[in-house]
C-alpha cells in the first residue's frame, strides 16, 4: 500500500485577508502621481488660503483721533471671553454674611431703529435678560469671580455665577403688585441664593462654590441690561442682526446686609463703563438714586459670556476648497478602476467585494485625515499669530477646544472622503459623483452661512444634510442665558460639534452600505 502525502501550498494563508487588501489599496494610491499630488494639494490649500486670509485681515481701534491696537477680550475666571458691565452698589464683606432685598419693579428703555433719520427712537421696555438683584463679587475689577441672584426681564429669578453658569428659580416678572425678595448668603466658600414672594417663606434657588471668592469680597445690589437684539429680514431672505442700546432701572427696598461693618457707607461703581472721546465723560452711565431705604439702581451692559473676538476656526477658510480637491481624489480612487476595466482584476484577487470597498474606505480616510491634520495643525497657530500681529482681536480658546478643531477638521475631511468614495462607487462616473458630493455637502453649507436663506431654513440645512459635519469646527459655545446672534451666518451651528459630525458619519455609512450592496449584486 502506497502512502500519499497531501499537497501543501507554499503560499501563506490569508492571502485575501483584510491586511493584504489594505496594503494593495495603499500601494494603488501612493503609486498614482495625480492622487498623491491631490492629497498634497489638500494640505497646501488649507495652509495657503488660511495664511492668505490671515495676512489680509487687519484691524485697529480709535481713541479719539488716534488709531490704537484693539484691546484683547476680557476673560473671566474660566478663561472664556466675558462681558462685565453693570452698576454696583456695594460694601466690603470680610467673612461670612448676607444681603437681602425686595425688588419691587423693573422698568427701562430701548433704542429701536429710527423712524425719522437723525431722530433717536427710544421706547419704554426691558430686554428679556435685563437683570437686577444682589451680588457677591471678588472685587470691582472686571472679570473677577462673582455669584448673583437676580430678577430678569422675561426669565424669572435666576442665580448665576462666574459668567457661564446659570440656575433657574421661579418664572414670572416683578412689579409693585408682585415683588420678589432675594437673599444671597456667604458661608465659607459656599454661596446660597434664596427667593421669596412674601419675605417670610424662602425657597433655595441654588448653592454654588465659585472659585475665587475667598477672603474679603464686595457685597451689594446691581443692575444691568444687555442690548436690544433685533433681527431684520433682508431682500435675499436672510437676516441682518443688530444690537442697540438698552438700560434697566430697578427699585429695591427693605435692604438688609449682615457681616459688614456697622453703619458702613455704600460705595458706587459703574463697572466697565466706557468713556466718550474726551476721555472724561462716561458713555451711557448707570446710576443710583437713594431715598432712605429705597434704592433706584440703573444699569446698562451685561454680566455674561461674550462672543467677542475672531474664533479659531476662522483661519480654516481653505477647508472648503480643500474638500473639493479631496472629493475629486476620493471619487477617482474608485471610478478609475471602472473606467480602465481594472475592477474585475481587483475583485478576482479578492472575491469578497464588500471587504474591497471597506479597504478602499480605510485607505482614503487615513490619507485624507493625515492631509487635513497637517494642514490644520500648521494653519491654526500660524494663522492666529498673523491675525494677532495685524491687530485683530482673537477669541480666547482653551487648548482642548483648539485640539478638537484641528483634529475635527482632519476627521471632517476623512469622513467626507469616505462619503465621496461611496458615491463614486454608486455612480461609477467621476463627474457625476463629484457634483453629487458638492451638492450635498458644500452647497447646503454655503447657502446656510451666507445669509441667503431665512435663519430657520439655514438651521434646518445644517441639521439634516451632510453639511452638519462642519459643526465639528465650531469653537465658540452658546449659552441659554445670553442674548446673542446665534445664527449660522455668525458661525453657530444648530447641533453640538460631535452631534453634527455624527450626521455626516451617518451619511457616509449609509452611502458605503448602498455602494457595497450594489457591488455585490452587479456583474461589474
Amino acid at each position: 500500500m502506497t502512502a500519499v502525502t497531501p499537497y501543501r501550498s507554499g503560499q501563506r494563508t490569508g492571502r485575501d485577508g483584510f491586511a493584504q487588501l489594505l496594503r494593495a489599496e495603499w500601494t494603488k494610491i501612493r503609486t498614482v502621481r495625480g492622487w498623491m499630488l491631490g492629497l498634497a494639494l489638500v494640505t497646501l490649500l488649507i495652509v495657503g488660503l488660511g495664511v492668505l486670509f490671515a495676512t489680509g485681515s487687519r484691524s485697529s481701534c480709535s481713541k479719539g483721533p488716534i488709531e490704537v491696537p484693539c484691546p484683547a477680550p476680557l476673560t473671566g475666571p474660566g478663561g472664556v471671553a466675558v462681558r462685565d458691565r453693570f452698576y454696583f452698589v456695594h460694601q466690603p464683606l470680610p467673612g461670612d454674611g448676607s444681603v437681602t432685598v425686595r425688588v419691587s419693579s423693573m422698568t427701562g428703555q430701548l433704542r429701536k431703529p429710527d423712524v425719522t433719520p437723525g431722530v433717536r427712537n427710544v421706547v419704554p421696555g426691558v430686554t428679556p435678560w435685563a437683570k437686577a438683584g444682589v451680588m457677591i463679587k471678588q472685587s470691582v475689577r472686571q472679570g473677577t469671580a462673582y455669584a448673583a441672584l437676580m430678577v430678569t426681564g422675561s426669565h424669572g429669578v435666576r442665580m448665576q455665577h462666574n459668567f457661564t453658569e446659570d440656575l433657574a428659580g421661579r418664572p414670572g416678572g416683578v412689579s409693585a403688585a408682585s415683588p420678589r425678595w432675594l437673599r444671597l448668603t456667604r458661608t465659607g466658600d459656599t454661596i446660597t441664593g434664596e427667593e421669596s414672594a412674601d419675605g417670610s417663606h424662602w425657597t433655595t434657588v441654588g448653592t454654588v462654590r465659585p472659585p475665587g471668592l475667598a477672603g474679603k469680597v464686595e457685597i451689594g445690589l446691581f443692575a444691568a441690561s444687555p442690548g436690544d437684539l433685533t433681527v431684520t429680514p433682508n431682500v435675499m431672505g436672510g437676516a441682518a442682526v443688530a444690537s442697540r442700546f438698552a438700560e434697566v432701572t430697578a427699585v429695591m427696598d427693605q435692604v438688609g446686609v449682615r457681616g459688614v461693618a456697622a453703619g458702613g457707607a455704600w460705595s458706587r461703581d459703574d463697572i466697565g463703563v466706557s468713556m466718550e472721546a474726551d476721555g472724561v465723560t462716561p458713555h451711557h452711565p448707570g446710576g443710583l438714586v437713594q431715598s432712605g431705604d429705597t434704592f433706584k439702581v440703573t444699569g446698562v451692559g451685561d454680566i455674561a459670556p461674550s462672543e467677542e473676538g475672531m474664533p479659531v476656526e476662522r483661519v480654516l477658510t481653505g477647508v472648503l476648497t480643500a474638500l473639493v480637491a479631496m472629493t475629486a481624489v476620493a471619487v477617482m480612487f474608485v471610478t478609475a478602476e471602472y473606467r480602465r476595466g481594472l475592477i474585475r482584476t481587483t475583485l478576482l484577487a479578492s472575491p469578497r467585494r464588500g471587504r474591497v470597498l471597506a479597504a478602499k474606505a480605510v485607505v482614503i480616510a487615513a490619507a485624507a485625515f493625515v492631509a487635513g491634520l497637517v494642514g490644520a495643525a500648521v494653519t491654526v497657530p500660524v494663522g492666529r499669530s498673523i491675525l494677532a500681529a495685524n491687530g485683530n482681536v482673537l477669541a480666547p480658546v482653551e487648548p482642548l477646544t483648539s485640539l478638537r478643531v484641528i483634529v475635527g477638521t482632519a476627521a471632517l475631511l476623512a469622513v467626507a472622503a469616505v462619503f465621496a468614495l461611496a458615491v463614486g462607487a454608486l455612480f461609477r462616473r467621476s463627474a457625476m459623483a463629484v457634483i453629487a458630493v458638492i451638492a450635498t455637502i458644500l452647497v447646503p453649507y454655503v447657502l446656510a452661512v451666507a445669509s441667503i436663506l431665512p435663519v430657520e431654513v439655514s438651521r434646518w440645512l445644517l441639521r439634516v444634510t451632510p453639511a452638519a459635519g462642519f459643526a465639528i469646527q465650531q469653537s465658540m459655545p452658546t449659552y441659554a442665558h445670553v442674548t446673542a446672534p446665534y445664527v449660522p451666518a455668525e458661525g453657530y451651528f444648530p447641533l453640538p460639534p460631535w452631534a453634527g459630525f455624527a450626521v455626516l458619519c451617518a451619511y457616509a455609512a449609509l452611502a458605503l452600505a448602498l455602494a457595497a450592496h450594489r457591488l455585490r449584486r452587479s456583474d461589474v
